[in-house]
């Protein structure tokens, strides 16, 4: 449980895209970072980047308060990577577990890098299709989404955007994919300067939801795929009993 004005230590990681990533907080501060984009070489090069960062900082695993993991939507098979190495890591540290969305992260890095307050986010899910978030700051740093996450065909963001103007960034893969994704004289669309999610954006995300109760077990935890939610099966190591 978090306590306003304690001491944290979280660990955030994401394989959900092309991209691998850690990060690491210490009190609020966010001290050190990994990131590579890798397809395909998740499997292999996550751990050793946990371990190379922990020991850079020196601190043991089993010395943080959280880990973070992206839940997706993303790579149906980078997102079951993430999770599962999640799991793993928390169920043998005894920690706390906070899922955060791979749009939100986009969105927070946007924000990051260039001040944008509004922000589109877009990653190319393939098959003609986009995962898809809009995105407001509040003034206390909390992003409202109106739950607009979604599996979309581009041209159907015509119809979802039609009620939104002035400026708002744009974030993520899917924007390189499909240059015209959204082309209204109502928007300004502005460079957003990110296109993979990475765990460092994570890591804001995850202690607000920290704060506000939103963290739970290694059973509980859950991946968000968005195109045919598939069944789950929790990373469990032999003669774990629940």
């Amino acid at each position: 449980m978090f306590c306003l004005g304690m001491s944290t230590r979280i660990l955030a990681l994401d394989t959900s895209t092309d991209a691998c990533s850690v990060a690491l907080m210490i009190d609020h501060v966010i001290i050190s970072e990994r990131f590579a984009v890798a397809p395909r070489e998740h499997m292999q090069r996550i751990l050793p980047m946990v371990d190379s960062l922990l020991a850079e900082a020196g601190i043991a695993l089993k010395n943080l308060d959280l880990l973070v993991f992206g839940r997706g939507p993303g790579s149906f098979t980078g997102v079951r990577i993430g999770i599962g190495i999640a799991q793993g890591l928390a169920l043998g540290a005894d920690l706390p577990l906070v899922g955060v969305s791979t749009l939100a992260a986009l969105a927070q890095a946007a924000w990051r890098l260039t001040s944008a307050r509004q922000v589109l986010t877009a990653i190319d899910a393939r098959m003609g299709e986009v995962y898809w978030a809009q995105y407001r700051r509040q003034d206390d740093g909390i992003w409202l989404s109106d739950d607009s996450e979604a599996l979309v065909a581009p041209a159907a963001l015509g119809v979802i955007t039609d009620d939104l103007e002035g400026n708002w960034a744009v974030a993520g893969n899917g924007w390189q994919t499909y240059p015209k994704l959204v082309c209204t004289n109502q928007l300004r669309l502005i460079p957003g300067e990110t296109v993979l999610p990475a765990a460092q954006d994570m890591l804001p995300l995850a202690l607000q939801q920290w704060r506000n109760d939103g963290a739970c077990s290694v059973t509980q935890a859950a991946p968000t795929y968005l195109r045919n939610e598939v069944a789950w099966k929790p990373y469990l190591p032999k003669g774990f009993v629940k």
